[in-house]
């Protein structure tokens, strides 16, 4: 498995912007699929956005236009910028990571490893 640390949450106004790193151990990071996701208070945890091993990303619907994943391999290293930020997506974001050697997808359930959450709290 890969130990995962994320940094970056904090409080931010309404249409502000925030920027998430997820910094990742070992020597294979090219070939994992890289994920955000977000717990609100009361609700279950939801994917955010996923940056294959392929190349592809994925967003959810509500942060398409708003939010942009990426990653450097270099620095084993994902992002998620996130700009005109609503207070909806106050959360406790999580980075996730699921092995993809063939650059395919595979299931949620497959994100077997993660960090320990960050908060973003967006005020109105």
């Amino acid at each position: 498995q890969v130990q995962l640390v994320e940094s970056g949450g904090g409080l931010v106004q309404a249409g502000g912007s925030l920027r998430l790193s997820c910094a990742a151990s070992g020597r294979t990071f090219s070939r994992y699929a890289m994920g955000w996701f977000r717990q609100a208070p009361g609700k279950e945890r939801d994917v955010t956005a996923i940056s294959w091993s392929g190349g592809r990303t994925y967003y959810t619907d509500s942060v398409k236009g708003r939010f942009a994943i990426s990653r450097d391999n270099a620095k084993n290293t994902v992002y998620l910028q996130m700009n005109s930020l609503k207070p909806e997506d106050t959360a406790v974001y999580y980075c996730a990571a699921a092995w993809t050697p063939d650059g395919g997808s595979v299931p949620l359930s497959a994100f077997g490893s993660w960090g320990q959450g960050t908060q973003v709290t967006v005020s109105s």
